[in-house]
């Protein structure tokens, strides 16, 4: 039997199934060191330590959807403009794509962004306000690159769901971050947020220079799909051209035994990006490759969990290997109140979970988070682990827009390292258990159930069936605590079972369009949406 140590192409995509000819990305590289960060407060945390630490002729690349300059990244600060600046002035050369945006009033980040824009600009660095994207589209990446010109060894980098802005500082307590942005009420003053993004040391760190080099020196203008948005930038003086990057510096050495494949979303647009003419779903692609190889457990942490395509491919595998179970986690309700934010995620999320239920029964397991004081966590995370072999983070959703139509960056990763812990082999391939993805694994569900952090209770949570019949009896439990007015003791654990909503007809009638448009559209070639494939 071949197994992914003999064959990678096994889980990742060859360069040729990548679908996009035109890039300079590679299939993979092999020699990382992956290390999850959970959430704001520890990431940001070690994001100022490794900033703090370039000098004269170093690089610092970022991309973001959103930024706001003076969300301070620890209690004292610096502020998001403060590190950045202050790095500018020991000669870092400090380079930025950020998502142009829509206005506040549609509870998206244009101010935002554009004072994150104009401070930085004015501390030296360089940030483009991007718009090439499609129309009601957004570039959703969130990546920061770190380059040293002198040693290499020392470059790292960071991919998956969190922005530079507020309401991301927070931690495992899930008390929010003080600096808030305004959600639901359901979610409170200072909304608890959970969230993890991916810590790269390696090969795989200069392909992520390529990845942000390639968007930075594409020839279209940032405001080329919008030439209202061009007359405004004009008249505000921002800048619409990029200046020359200095030369890549070299690849870093091999440091570690993961497997790394960057795998992107851009859209099919006119005019076209140069590296991806039409567009790029090697976030779709891969991750169907993956599912494909399920058969024991698929997890899942997710912002949205909507749209018929992605759920489809669930489905399929939950149809075709009885023994499949699919674990979801989702936030308890969506990020904003009102009738038009909140319905259309409403019908994408019970149609989505309705499929999969149908397909699966009982191997269908979905909760939501609170903290301890019950108030729900927002799920941000966008995280997958198939069968403890291979896993993801990174910035896509589960959704059609992340996997066709927005600008979506993750990390699947694939460590050679087999984990000694039974069961070893729990999807009975050959594959066997490996230690990245297990430990992810884990270490989310240590959080949820309020296991202790040392791993001396996961046989708890080791072997998939006993890690459902775990989650599923302590969000019961959680549930009948509340449901019986909060009597006694607060059971353990931070789950509870997710009630997906079905909504009215007269709702459906005009939700489900909203969402097909506006919530979830296509930015597939029209080919492709004619084949129904990626």
């Amino acid at each position: 039997m071949i197994t992914c140590v003999d064959d990678p192409e096994q889980w990742l995509l060859s360069a040729e199934e990548r679908g996009n000819p035109h890039t300079a990305i590679p299939g993979w590289t092999a020699g990382n060191l992956c290390e999850p960060l959970f959430h704001g407060a520890a990431y940001f945390d070690r994001l100022v330590e490794e900033v703090q630490a370039l000098n004269g002729g170093d690089h610092l690349f970022f991309t973001d959807w959103r930024g706001d300059p003076d969300e301070r990244l620890r209690d004292g600060g610096p502020t998001v403009a403060e590190l950045f600046t202050d790095a500018v002035k020991r000669g870092v050369c400090v380079r930025g794509l950020v998502w142009r945006s829509h206005m506040q009033a549609l509870s998206l980040n244009k101010e935002a962004n554009r004072r994150l824009d104009r401070e930085i600009e004015h501390g030296g660095g360089e940030v483009i306000l991007d718009q090439r994207i499609r129309r009601m589209g957004s570039h959703h990446q969130k990546l920061v690159v770190l380059r040293h010109d002198e040693d290499p060894s020392r470059d790292i980098a960071f991919v998956g769901g969190i922005d530079l802005c507020y309401s991301r500082r927070d931690d495992a307590e899930h008390r929010g971050d003080p600096q808030a942005l305004p959600m639901a009420e359901v979610y409170g003053p200072n909304p608890p947020w959970h969230d993890v993004q991916l810590q790269i040391r390696g090969p795989a760190v200069g392909v992520l220079d390529t990845v942000f080099r390639e968007r930075w020196d594409d020839p279209t203008s940032p405001d080329s799909h919008n030439p209202i948005a061009w007359l405004r930038d004009k008249w505000h003086n921002a800048r619409l051209q990029a200046d020359e990057l200095p030369p890549q510096l070299p690849s870093p050495p091999e440091c570690g035994p993961h497997l790394v494949q960057n795998l992107r979303t851009y859209p099919a647009v006119r005019p076209g990006y140069d590296f991806a003419p039409d567009g790029e779903r090697s976030v779709a692609l891969g991750y169907s490759k993956a599912v494909k190889r399920a058969r024991r457990l698929i997890y899942l942490e997710d912002q949205y969990m909507w749209s018929g395509e992605v759920a489809r491919l669930f489905a399929e595998a939950l149809r075709a290997h009885p023994d499949l179970h699919l674990v979801v986690v989702v936030p308890r309700v969506p990020d904003q109140d009102g009738a038009f934010a909140e319905r259309p995620q409403l019908v994408g999320r019970w149609q989505a979970i309705e499929m999969c239920q149908k397909a699966g029964r009982d191997r269908v397991h979905v909760f939501d988070v609170e903290n301890h004081q019950g108030t729900p966590v927002y799920v941000h995370a966008k995280v997958c682990v198939v069968d403890d072999v291979w896993a993801s983070v990174g910035s896509d959703n589960f959704n059609r827009r992340s996997w066709t139509h927005d600008s979506e960056l993750s990390s699947g990763v694939l460590d050679t390292t087999r984990d000694p812990r039974e069961p070893r082999d729990p999807a009975g391939t050959g594959d066997g258990a490996r230690v990245f993805a297990r430990d992810l694994r884990l270490a989310l569900a240590r959080e949820h159930l309020d296991l202790p952090g040392d791993g001396s209770r996961d046989d708890d949570v080791l072997d998939p069936d006993r890690f459902v019949q775990t989650l599923t009896a302590a969000a019961e439990a959680l549930d009948a605590w509340h449901e019986g007015g909060r009597q006694g003791p607060r059971p353990p654990g931070r789950l509870r079972p997710h009630k997906a909503e079905r909504l009215p007809l007269l709702t459906r009638l005009w939700a489900t369009p909203v969402y097909r448009l506006v919530d979830d559209p296509d930015g597939r070639p029209l080919r492709l949406r004619r084949k129904g494939t990626f």
